[in-house]
């Protein structure tokens, strides 16, 4: 293993600590996910607070029509709160972003999506069969209606089919056959699923109507919702766009499949961007300019530009190749918590495959670290394909890092992230080769989630601290 290692910490200088920064970062990290968990709680506390206000607990020990109708009453009001959070976690409101950064917030998306859409079907159950039992009716007479007779069920049951048509291709067997832009461009009538659902819960819901402190929470929560998917997903992106007024400076080949787009502006030292962090881009070259990107920047952020660094693997990175010097470019971000401010050692274990390995780039570029305490594993189907190999060259010569490529077929034997020419090694005993004080690092990965998933569960064999293991993921 030791002859793959590539590195020359003798000749590298020390890079002066920036120490105190880093825990000045930490603690900020702790305050905003404190704020951020603490608005999920008192929000959800206080919906359960409107359910038990007006008789939940007495009906649901009733028993009969009246527990199934409060039943049906509580699936309804936690649901409503579930498409609350679901729009505010993807809104990119500036505290959830900082407490929990986009790794948590999309795999929050979607469980939030998925529950409130089984409640939501609950609730619609059980309401109905509690109204049907009062009523002394049939079930699905009751359902007819409920849709014909109330205000805004028209309007549910439109928005209902919608959602369950979303849902339905959010299943993961169905997104494989879809292309990514056609998903998302799909995944976006959810919000008018929800926006049809929505009057009837403010024109007949008795909950949301009980009281005024319950009409304005409900009225003032969705207007904010509304409001912030506005300002930070339209109207900020927008104006630091035009601001800093980005353009394609250079397009240049990387790697036997991929493309670094270098970019300028205006006033880049404003933009407040980190090693590691990412943004949503589009570029104004033709149709389709409207679907946003995920890329991260791949190199350390600077005045005179930003870099992006990807694999061309469908349409959407297919562009960037074709992109001409000049071209506007909208952003929103910068997003992600794959920064140095997270680290609390003094020695780096880096781990990325295939793009995953821009961000880690761009952060042992800016990072401060002893010659020979950074370690970078790259992970590629063959050679020729790997990205940034120049800059991953520098970092060697001139700052020490350890370079370890993981090149050829996936290891069908041993530890799934390993390939296949090293499959007489357990992943465990790898990680332990290269950073025998594993204490002392802090690790960071970037990739395929598979590919990170297989990492994460031997790091977690070795007892490394999920404090100390740093990740972003772009798959919801």
């Amino acid at each position: 293993m030791d002859t793959l290692v590539r590195g020359t910490p003798a000749s590298a200088r020390p890079v002066p600590s920036h120490a105190p920064r880093e825990r000045g970062g930490l603690r900020s990290l702790r305050l905003w996910r404190t704020a951020g968990i603490a608005t999920l709680w008192l929000t959800s506390l206080f919906v359960v607070a409107l359910w038990v206000d007006g008789g939940g607990i007495q009906s649901t020990v009733q028993g009969g029509a009246p527990m199934l109708t409060t039943l049906g009453r509580i699936t309804g009001l936690v649901a409503a709160n579930l498409l609350l959070y679901q729009v505010l976690l993807m809104a990119r409101v500036p505290l959830f972003e900082k407490a929990f950064g986009h790794d948590t917030l999309t795999r929050g998306h979607r469980l939030t999506g998925f529950w409130s859409f089984w409640l939501m079907l609950a609730h619609i159950v059980l309401i109905t069969f509690g109204y049907a039992g009062l009523a002394a009716i049939g079930f699905l007479p009751q359902l007819w209606e409920l849709i014909v007779d109330y205000p805004g069920m028209l309007l549910a049951a439109a928005g209902t089919v919608l959602i369950i048509g979303v849902v339905a291709l959010s299943i993961r067997r169905a997104r494989r056959r879809m292309r990514y832009e056609s998903w998302h461009l799909l995944h976006l009538y959810a919000y008018l699923g929800v926006g049809l659902a929505l009057p009837h819960q403010l024109w007949t819901g008795a909950d949301f109507l009980a009281s005024p402190a319950a009409t304005w929470y409900w009225w003032t929560l969705w207007a904010v919702a509304a409001g912030c998917a506005l300002v930070y997903r339209v109207i900020v992106p927008l104006v630091r766009s035009a601001r800093h007024s980005l353009r394609v400076a250079e397009v240049v080949p990387d790697g036997s499949s991929g493309v670094t787009v270098r970019l300028t502006g205006r006033n880049m030292h404003r933009l407040r961007v980190q090693a590691g962090q990412f943004f949503v881009w589009r570029f104004m070259d033709g149709p389709g300019w409207s679907r946003g990107h995920p890329f991260s920047i791949s190199a350390r952020p600077s005045a005179d530009g930003l870099s992006l660094t990807a694999r061309v693997v469908g349409d959407g990175t297919s562009r960037l190749g074709r992109l001409r010097p000049g071209t506007t470019v909208l952003v929103e971000g910068p997003y992600g918590h794959l920064v140095g401010a997270r680290r609390q050692g003094t020695k780096l274990l880096m781990l990325g495959a295939g793009a995953g390995v821009a961000p880690l780039v761009s952060l042992l570029q800016e990072q401060p670290y002893a010659p020979g305490a950074a370690t970078l594993v790259t992970r590629d189907s063959h050679p020729e394909a790997a990205l940034l190999s120049e800059a991953v060259a520098a970092l060697v010569r001139e700052r020490g890092v350890r370079h370890v490529p993981l090149d050829g077929p996936r290891t069908r034997v041993s530890s799934p992230w390993l390939p296949r020419q090293h499959e007489q090694w357990q992943g465990t005993q790898l990680i332990a080769h290269l950073a025998p004080d594993l204490a002392q690092y802090d690790i960071y990965l970037c990739g395929p989630v598979p590919w990170m998933d297989a990492v994460r569960a031997d790091l977690d064999r070795l007892g490394v601290a999920p404090s100390r293991i740093h990740s972003e993921a772009f798959a919801i």
